[in-house]
């Protein structure tokens, strides 16, 4: 059965939005959407190299989680302290229980759910939390739950060859056949191209690939609507 697999942050709906929501609110509200939005990139830069330290067991899942926050600010000369970043992760991570999906990735989804396709979820993430955001976003109305992996879960996380074996094994797709939708070059892309799957970038904040890497996605897409349209309009098997 031919099985395509979704990242959830920043590819199934627009995580930045709640950043600028909890930016407005806690430390200045006349920034502008460009300004925020810059340095929502920087706190997603410093929460892959934190969120790697956690996973290794060299700081906490909560000093990754503020860390990221304080270290952003910082590249911009606002100083918070430990306190105020701990507001500003617990109001960020109230913002996320309103998350919604991109309207073309219901419609993807309605559509996928219509074909003989295999639909799952792999998220890198604190379990709870993941699950959390899956619950908000209603996937599981599409996706069953045994289809959705949560690194947290397993204490292996993209890019690790380890997780999408799991994943693979689990639900018994063949590399060939199988497509991996993701936002992240350096997670996802890397990650699910190593042991051998499509890949499709969800590259919506038009990030530049490395140039020093070797690795390729078979198709790049700059927004949901254009995600939606080449699944309509292209075939599996073309992917």
């Amino acid at each position: 059965m031919k099985t395509i697999i979704f990242d959830v942050d920043d590819t199934l709906y627009d995580q930045a939005l709640s950043f600028h929501k909890t930016f407005k609110s806690l430390i200045d509200p006349t920034y502008s959407y460009t300004d925020i939005d810059t340095i929502y990139r920087t706190s997603r830069q410093y929460s892959e190299i934190l969120f790697d330290q956690s996973e290794a067991g060299e700081i906490s899942v909560l000093e990754w989680q503020v860390g990221r926050i304080s270290k952003a600010l910082a590249d911009y000369d606002i100083q918070i302290n430990d306190e105020q970043a701990l507001a500003f992760h617990a109001q960020y991570k109230d913002a996320q229980a309103n998350i919604s999906l991109f309207p073309e990735v219901k419609e993807l989804l309605n559509h996928l759910a219509q074909q003989d396709i295999q639909l799952a979820i792999l998220t890198n993430g604190e379990e709870s939390h993941q699950l959390m955001k899956i619950n908000q976003l209603k996937l599981t109305n599409w996706i069953p739950m045994e289809n959705i992996f949560v690194s947290g879960t397993y204490g292996i996380a993209k890019p690790k060859a380890g997780i999408f074996k799991i994943v693979e094994d689990k639900l018994q797709c063949e590399p060939g056949q199988t497509v991996y939708v993701g936002d992240s070059f350096e997670k996802d892309i890397v990650g699910a191209k190593q042991v051998g799957w499509h890949v499709l970038w969800m590259n919506h904040r038009k990030h530049e690939q490395p140039s020093n890497s070797s690795i390729k996605p078979d198709k790049v897409v700059d927004s949901a609507a254009e995600l939606l349209r080449y699944f309509k309009e292209t075939s599996f098997r073309r992917v």
